[in-house]
């Protein structure tokens, strides 16, 4: 294994484009490249543009049926069929669709490639993270599951255990769902609660066929730093301690900002980090260092989602950047001639995350640590653990 980074990057990833209204604006993707070599991030990594992914490889995951009516309505928009969630409000059918959804797919299966086969120890995908799209349907701004393909190509190639940890604001259901009956893919969930958010599903009891395979912490909205910490720091390790992955993938949505329009946490940058640090912490403490990183949602365009995954890139690359850095100058010159908003100055909110250790004890009165509570209680005993 070589150890070394890889960011996986082809400039035709910003090319899904669901048009000037949508919030998946990408923007986000070509600011969050342009923060990345500003920070001179580009010496630490191996950057790779994969080839996109084909159709055997889109069929781990998606149905011959959905495949066809995506590449039907990449080449008419007008045609395409809302029975499969295409040219609808959230997925509006686009010219090229297919191919740049292909592309984004195969950077992704690329990460999981390398990684698996020892060509690089970590692998970035921030353009990735697609989480909602289902095996026969397009759904919340995503097309292609580039996120259940990873997973799928590593059990291709024989691994045993793949874990997948969703710190998007919105449940990671596609993932979920493309593995419900597999025992060897454990996934986890972080996400508010699906009461008041959609996918409206990610609830405690859902803990999949293979009973104990999924796991989700539905977390009240409003939830901030601490609680959101204090959860995953609560949840997350342990599992993985039972699990024993070969390989961890995890998706980094940037909408657990308090800043995102789309959705009602209070996380700030900071925390973010945080969440960064401990996934390539876990990935080296139980996966051997395996470790594939996905973006995902995000749509604070200018303010969050380049700092949030400059930082993952940064951590990934071995160089972490100090939350006190000052944002180079070039790229907020840069922002403000593409967007003509002022950009932020500093990589941080100001913010010091802290938390409680779950072993400090729980308020049964509190309703952050009620959804702790209820997730464990779900889905520990299915995997020999006590809630």
């Amino acid at each position: 294994m070589s150890g070394r980074a890889q960011l996986m990057w082809d400039e035709a990833v910003t090319g899904y484009d669901f048009g000037p209204e949508h919030p998946m604006d990408p923007m986000r993707l070509a600011l969050t490249r342009r923060l990345i070599t500003a920070f001179e991030l580009d010496k630490d990594f191996e950057v790779v543009s994969a080839k996109p992914a084909g159709e055997s490889t889109l069929r781990l995951v998606h149905r011959d049926d959905y495949i066809a009516a995506v590449k039907a309505a990449s080449a008419d928009p007008d045609a395409a069929d809302m029975a499969y969630g295409l040219g609808t409000v959230d997925d509006p059918a686009f010219a090229g669709m297919h191919d740049v959804s292909a592309r984004i797919a195969g950077q992704s299966v690329g990460a999981a490639e390398a990684v698996w086969r020892g060509g690089a120890l970590h692998a970035v995908n921030f353009s990735g993270g697609l989480h909602h799209a289902m095996p026969g349907a397009a759904s919340g701004f995503c097309i292609y599951n580039d996120a259940a393909l990873a997973v799928a190509r590593l059990l291709e190639l024989g691994v045993e255990r793949v874990a997948y940890v969703d710190v998007d604001v919105h449940h990671g259901d596609g993932v979920q769902a493309a593995f419900w009956e597999d025992p060897r893919v454990l996934t986890i969930s972080m996400h508010e609660h699906p009461r008041t958010l959609f996918p409206q599903t990610g609830w405690p009891e859902e803990t999949g066929a293979a009973e104990g395979s999924a796991v989700n912490v539905a977390l009240p909205a409003g939830t901030g730093d601490e609680g959101w910490l204090r959860a995953f720091h609560a949840v997350v390790p342990e599992l993985l301690a039972e699990f024993r992955p070969q390989v961890l993938v995890s998706q980094h949505g940037a909408d657990t900002h308090f800043e995102d329009p789309l959705a009602h946490l209070a996380v700030s940058l900071d925390a973010q980090r945080t969440v960064q640090a401990a996934c390539h912490e876990l990935a080296h403490q139980y996966a051997d260092g395996r470790w594939v990183a996905l973006g995902g949602g995000g749509y604070a365009v200018v303010d969050v989602v380049p700092r949030s995954w400059t930082h993952l890139a940064a951590i990934a690359a071995g160089r972490p950047i100090e939350p006190t850095a000052a944002v180079p100058e070039e790229w907020r010159q840069e922002v403000f001639a593409r967007t003509r908003q002022l950009a932020p100055a500093r990589m941080t909110d100001g913010r010091e995350p802290v938390w409680r250790d779950w072993e400090s004890g729980y308020d049964p009165a509190d309703r952050l640590d009620q959804a702790i509570v209820a997730t464990r209680r779900a889905a520990y005993p299915l995997r020999g653990l006590l809630p």
